[in-house]
């Protein structure tokens, strides 16, 4: 008897075909995000780009999303709960021209602005339409290891007024962050002069016997 995987496969805009049975277990690092910190720029709704990192089988929800609010720009800061080596990124965006064109990823540097953006990123990617969520990109993983914070920016096409993401999935492994300890140490800044005069006292005991 021949038992075959039941794994369904789809193919995005960039033509390429992907097993969503794999993709599924492997799409966690979610879970490793310090979400009460992380910080979105341009949001229309304060909060709602947090709610675009979810669980992989809930990536296709169109209920959580986040909109940009003035222009076609959004910028995530996005801090973990250790280090992380990405290893791969899905990008589900919004229709039409709400679609984000391009993501610029900048690592360890947190509070990153829109003027921060300018400078050169780590690495950047041109975004398929990828109406599934199966679609990886892979950051250069000697670039991104031992990344405790990441920054995503990410533009629409030229003309468009808005962009809308609905899922973000991260892809890598996590180690917890180094933590340093406290030392408390005490110094004699001044000398005690009841230490001395028993020093000295000492000396003259001796003498006298």
């Amino acid at each position: 008897m021949i038992i075959k995987r039941s794994i369904m496969a789809h193919q995005c805009g960039c033509g390429a075909s992907h097993e969503e049975g794999e993709l599924g277990v492997q799409y966690n690092l979610y879970k490793k995000i310090d979400i009460e910190n992380i910080e979105v720029l341009n949001e229309c709704e304060e909060g709602s780009g947090a709610a675009v990192f979810k669980p992989w089988e809930n990536r296709l929800d169109r209920t959580k999303y986040v909109e940009s609010d003035m222009d076609n720009e959004l910028l995530f800061n996005i801090p973990f709960t250790g280090n992380i080596k990405l290893k791969g990124l899905i990008i589900i965006g919004g229709e039409d021209d709400l679609h984000p064109n391009k993501v610029k990823l900048y690592k360890n540097r947190p509070y990153m602005t829109f003027d921060d953006a300018a400078t050169a990123p780590e690495q950047e990617f041109e975004l398929c339409v990828d109406t599934y969520g199966v679609h990886e990109y892979a950051p250069k993983v000697v670039k991104f290891s031992s990344v405790h914070h990441l920054s995503l920016h990410f533009t629409g096409t030229e003309g468009s007024e808005k962009i809308k993401i609905y899922y973000i999935g991260l892809k890598g492994e996590w180690s917890p962050g180094h933590q340093h300890g406290v030392t408390t140490c005490t110094y004699e800044l001044l000398p005690q002069m009841s230490d001395h005069m028993r020093d000295n006292l000492e000396d003259i005991d001796r003498a006298i016997s």
